[in-house]
């Protein structure tokens, strides 16, 4: 017997939907694609600066994996590795944790680079023109392969590149401008036994 695929007209039937279990899907053309387990190595780092961002907004500011964004175009949801969400988001995020268009966008979304070169495009490309268009201040594109750390900053609804950085480079934020961290500490931190 063949099951049916689901198809969803819209975003809002999309969230009406549950199959019972915490796959985390997204939506695109219609069809729900499930989002395969992150690599340990890429939890690590998004577990690290979960830390790090936590002693400078506090736990119900910053944001993992689980936290969907919806975007314009295809796919019509994202799950951004690691999310700094805005004070008025805490209780809009309380029944289901989906920033919706309607919403203001969060503060900060990171994004670990998994290997391949579909999943690196999608970092840098498909996902970097949807944060834009969202209207997100600021996006990170950490690579572990290449050990870097893009910082993009969002002026005139445009992401501007601040810069790459590596090894001892600290990472200036934006937006959080008491954080001192460099490129070296993220990718050492998922080293340490």
């Amino acid at each position: 017997m063949t099951q049916a695929k689901l198809r969803f007209q819209s975003f809002e039937e999309y969230l009406a939907f549950d199959d019972g279990t915490e796959n985390f899907y997204e939506l695109f053309n219609g069809e729900l694609i499930a989002m395969p387990p992150e690599s340990g190595f890429n939890v690590e780092i998004a577990n690290f600066l979960f830390s790090i961002l936590l002693s400078i907004v506090g736990h119900r500011r910053v944001r993992g994996h689980g936290l969907e964004l919806e975007v314009r175009g295809e796919p019509k949801n994202r799950y951004p590795d690691l999310t700094v969400i805005r004070e008025e988001h805490i209780q809009q995020l309380k029944n289901r944790n989906t920033i919706r268009l309607e919403m203001n966008p969060p503060l900060l979304v990171i994004e670990v680079v998994s290997p391949g070169e579909l999943q690196r495009d999608r970092d840098y490309i498909a996902k970097r023109i949807q944060y834009q268009d969202r209207g997100i201040p600021e996006y990170w594109i950490v690579d572990p392969q290449l050990e870097t750390v893009l910082v993009l900053e969002l002026v005139n609804n445009v992401y501007v590149e601040i810069g790459t950085f590596r090894e001892s480079d600290r990472i200036p934020s934006p937006i959080f401008t008491e954080l001192n961290l460099t490129a070296a500490q993220i990718f050492a931190a998922s080293s340490l036994s």
